[in-house]
């Protein structure tokens, strides 16, 4: 099933397959996407992808009146994904499916492929809320038209400054049903800010993703103050460490994540 341009899953291409709150399945074209501060191929996406399908199965499993929000997401890749990403033009595979029995949380794990072959893994944890206001997605032309690279599927713009920092315009098709940033979207803007943290000034051989764990602390606004950023807190011949944040409108602190890169 593929999903309107008007909603956050449908402006990054994912169509799903299965869905179910035993296993979903979905895939995401992340081949020719690039990080809009480094410019270097990036796995960056799959944040998104492990949202929808690791998010959709926990909310799959609600009861009535409950709704779900993410309040943690890893991904583990093997550091050569966004390289593979690069080389083949084939869409990434996402499936999902539950770890043990629903309770007030549930959590479920992923599986990241390419043509067959596993690139990572992933998780998902998700909250479950009582919610009865609900916002439905735009319904103008304007917001229902594809849009071309990350920056502007994203609606992100680099810090002029040059530093590892990504302003998040608001774009009403980023937001989920809560009228607030998708979750995806925001980790996916977390890891691009990390990423290019850890490889400031490398020359040659870029420190690529090798895990990303994040954590949802509160609901994320766009537009206003609303930015991604992150500093390096390690960075090695082969390795990397970042700490990254994303600030909401307000510029209170909303998400947090450790990122590591790997040679």
């Amino acid at each position: 099933m593929s999903h309107p341009l008007n909603t956050p899953i449908g402006r990054f291409g994912i169509v799903t397959f299965e869905g179910t709150g035993e296993q979903c399945v979905a895939t995401l074209p992340a081949h020719g996407l690039r990080n809009p501060l480094t410019g270097l191929p990036t796995a960056a996406p799959l944040a998104m992808l492990l949202d929808h399908v690791g998010g959709l199965t926990n909310h799959l499993r609600r009861g009535e009146g409950e709704w779900t929000v993410s309040t943690e997401l890893s991904v583990e890749l093997s550091p050569e994904a966004a390289d593979m990403i690069a080389a083949d033009q084939t869409p990434v595979t996402g499936r999902a499916w539950p770890v043990a029995d629903k309770a007030r949380t549930a959590m479920v794990l992923c599986e990241f492929s390419i043509g067959g072959v596993v690139i990572g893994t992933g998780s998902v944890r998700s909250f479950y809320i009582t919610a009865d206001q609900f916002t439905d997605p735009p319904g103008d032309a304007e917001h229902l038209t594809a849009k071309t690279g990350l920056a502007a599927i994203m609606a992100v713009e680099p810090d002029p400054s040059g530093a590892a920092v990504l302003h998040q315009h608001a774009d009403p098709v980023l937001n989920n049903s809560l009228g607030v940033v998708h979750g995806g979207v925001a980790a996916t803007g977390l890891e691009l800010v990390a990423s290019a943290a850890v490889n400031a000034g490398r020359t040659n051989a870029p420190l690529r993703t090798g895990s990303l764990r994040v954590n949802f602390l509160r609901r994320l606004v766009a537009g206003g103050e609303c930015r991604y950023t992150a500093t390096a807190s390690h960075v090695g011949r082969s390795t990397g460490v970042a700490d990254a944040q994303a600030f909401g409108a307000d510029g209170q602190l909303a998400l947090t994540a450790r990122f590591t890169g790997y040679r």
